[in-house]
């Protein structure tokens, strides 16, 4: 069976057929799918996904390409009333974005380093979205002593992720490991314990291969949990398992 940790359900592009393919999911091996989001309507988007499938969990927060458009005075405060409810389990998808615009970097450190503190209050894990930003998102993390969560798609270096595992996190992959240029991927899985490794596909996008340029969903964590496999030196079934039991870990599933 199949942990989904990281997939948009509530993203416009399943609009045509979310619920055939959330209904398909159980038949094709996946157990659970954590849908985070990224400000305050995917954020409650996700929970009422949540409530309608019971292998739906939610994650809340406020997703740096979003803080320009969508962020207000106060908006935390309404993270933190969404985080009561009983199917959310992570304060995420939150982090550094410096790819598309630099301009607005003191705000995204200011929000992450808020909500970093919200999820420590809340005791809650979190879910970082770090982009051309690996400096400053190691350096933030490390500020908060006993943060557990895991950096999605993760993008970093060999040491980079060192630092990462001695403090606890998990380490998120997605299709990209699947593709040829995959040297980085492989460097990082070869140390990384099995223990500390979860998959991910964040669909609707990042689609492994053979299915690169596809919208991409959660019955494909089969070519990410082979690949991974296959680098670990065990078979998919036990990377399926073994990412499984370190999400529910991780999530409190």
């Amino acid at each position: 069976m199949f942990f989904d940790t990281h997939a948009h359900y509530d993203s416009y592009k399943f609009n045509a057929d979310r619920d055939a393919v959330l209904s398909s999911l159980p038949g094709l091996g996946v157990e659970y799918v954590v849908d985070p989001g990224c400000d305050e309507i995917s954020s409650k988007e996700a929970i009422a996904l949540a409530e309608r499938y019971e292998f739906v969990y939610a994650a809340i927060g406020w997703q740096p390409q979003e803080l320009k458009e969508s962020y207000y005075d106060g908006a935390l405060d309404v993270i933190r009333e969404l985080a009561r409810h009983p199917k959310v389990v992570a304060i995420g998808e939150i982090g550094l974005d410096y790819y598309w615009d630099t301009s607005y970097n003191d705000l995204q450190k200011e929000v992450l380093r808020a909500q970093l503190q919200m999820a420590l209050d809340l005791d809650l894990p979190v879910i970082i979205h770090d982009r051309e930003a690996h400096g400053d998102s190691l350096a933030i993390v490390k500020e908060f002593p006993g943060l557990r969560g895991v950096f999605h798609c993760y993008s970093g270096s060999p040491e980079m992720a060192k630092e990462l595992l001695k403090l606890g996190w998990y380490l998120g992959f997605d299709g990209p490991v699947t593709y040829k240029n995959n040297r980085k991927h492989r460097e990082v899985l070869e140390i990384c314990p099995m223990e500390r490794i979860l998959i991910e596909t964040d669909s609707p996008y990042l689609s492994p291969e053979p299915l690169r340029g596809t919208r991409n969903f959660s019955g494909n964590l089969k070519y990410i949990a082979e690949k991974i496999g296959e680098i670990k030196g065990v078979g998919m079934e036990k990377m399926a398992r073994v990412t499984t039991e370190n999400g529910r870990r991780l999530f409190g599933i």
